[in-house]
């Protein structure tokens, strides 16, 4: 799959990685790092704001 505008590469995004945190069963699940991040990246480098992010970068919701 061709990367899309903003999105980070496979290089960049096996570099932090590791800096994430591991999923740990309790409280609020984790959505998909990389999905999270690419959403976040994509705010900050669009400059648009959260709520025109494309549903391609996932959803953010309140754990309830």
């Amino acid at each position: 799959m061709p990367r899309r505008r903003y999105e980070l590469t496979d290089e960049q995004y096996e570099r932090i990685e590791p800096l994430l945190p591991e999923v740990e069963g309790r409280g609020c699940p984790y959505n998909d790092h990389r999905e999270v991040t690419g959403g976040i990246f994509w705010v900050l480098r669009s400059g648009a704001p959260w709520r025109d992010m494309p549903e391609r970068q996932g959803q953010l919701e309140d754990c309830l």
